[in-house]
């Protein structure tokens, strides 16, 4: 259990290959579960700009890019390394109505050949 909730199982070992994502549906929350070398790490799979899909985006070691407007974020701690690719007046302009905000990241543990999450 975390201090918050429980954790669930979301895959099995061996689903993923290092530098790979996918998404899973868990207690109705799209989490996306990605491995960097021997780890895992897990987040919403919704951006929190806009909602796209980050299971489409681009993973870098932990640092994963958002497929709609660029935004990144760092898996181990759900940062905002860059909140969209735009710039100037249109940055500013989006900041107003869509403020910075981190992604929501969640434990992960490893029990036998569970991976599982901890889900709030």
């Amino acid at each position: 259990m975390t201090a918050a909730g429980k954790f669930l199982p979301v895959a099995k070992v061996g689903e993923l290959k290092p530098g790979t994502m996918k998404s899973f549906r868990v207690e109705n929350r799209h989490i996306l579960l990605a491995m960097v070398a021997d780890k895992y790490y897990a987040a919403d799979n919704k951006c929190p700009h806009m909602g796209a899909n980050l299971s489409l985006g681009k993973l870098e070691g932990t640092i994963l890019t958002c497929p709609r407007h660029g935004s990144k974020f760092d898996l181990k701690d759900g940062r905002v390394i860059r909140w969209t690719f735009w710039t100037g007046f249109a940055a500013r302009a989006n900041q107003l109505f869509r403020p910075v905000r981190p992604l929501p990241v969640y434990p992960v543990k490893v029990e036998g050949d569970n991976i599982l999450v901890g889900i709030p």
